[in-house]
């Protein structure tokens, strides 16, 4: 049994339960959880953290547990310091990333992750609803319009899902992440992720903007490069943590957990 399918009541870390009896969360929510408290309980063993700190409620840490994970992680991550050479050749192989004024016409049909909701039935709906939008062969009615004001969890759907112009600055970041920086036009091939559930997207014009040259964006590419450092050394550190512990009804061999990402 897998971990969409487990009762979130049998995922538990070291024999401390991840979830309250009965609560229904998804399988993101459970994987971060079970990072979370991986490091809570290192922090405990290194005596960063009292012993008898209490075990998480509903997801929710206690302030001292944040901050004894915040001092562990700085003693034992080890996040090298991009050289220039990186930086040079990362700016090169993803100048398009680096655009200043780069705009996209949306829309969008998102299907909301609530409490409570089916995660793997809700994929089985957007799934479903990307590949009706996009084999649609454009003749007759607007077909992503209808399914955006038919199944759309966002108040856009009343509109056809209409976002309008924007930057990449107004959109989540991990939905800019999907979004900018590419050259596609018409609905995304792929399901785009984010705090609020799962999207699909059409992009149905672009302003390219203006690629900077290196020296302009020297500072956004090293601190790109170095988030990418930390979350590698955090993943590795969380791998051999979860070897180390007795993890029981999560899977965390899978996608990054949303605390890696």
């Amino acid at each position: 049994m897998n971990a969409t399918t487990l009762p979130s009541t049998q995922a538990s870390i070291n024999g401390v339960p991840l979830a309250e009896p009965h609560e229904q969360i998804s399988p993101e929510e459970l994987r971060q959880r079970a990072c979370t408290e991986l490091l809570r309980q290192a922090a405990q063993r290194d005596g960063l953290l009292a012993a008898d700190d209490p075990a998480p409620q509903a997801g929710a840490f206690s302030e001292a547990a944040s901050e004894a994970i915040e001092r562990w992680l700085e003693q034992h991550l080890n996040v090298p310091e991009p050289t220039e050479e990186a930086c040079r050749r990362h700016h090169a192989a993803h100048a398009a990333r680096y655009r200043r004024g780069e705009r996209v016409h949306a829309r969008h049909i998102l299907f909301g992750v609530t409490p409570g909701v089916d995660v793997g039935a809700l994929r089985s709906r957007a799934e479903t609803c990307l590949l009706d939008v996009r084999c649609h062969d454009g003749s007759g009615a607007d077909a992503f319009a209808a399914a955006a004001r038919e199944l759309s969890n966002c108040p856009t759907g009343a509109q056809g899902g209409e976002l309008g112009w924007l930057t990449a600055e107004e959109f989540a970041p991990e939905m800019a992440q999907e979004i900018f920086g590419r050259a596609e036009v018409g609905v995304l091939p792929r399901l785009v992720h984010s705090r609020f559930g799962l999207h699909v997207v059409e992009v149905l014009e672009r302003v390219p903007g203006v690629e900077e040259p290196y020296e302009s964006v020297r500072g956004a590419v090293q601190l790109a490069l170095r988030q990418q450092s930390w979350i590698t050394a955090l993943r590795q550190c969380l791998q051999l943590l979860a070897a180390e512990a007795d993890v029981q009804g999560v899977e965390l061999d899978e996608a990054s957990s949303p605390l890696v990402q």
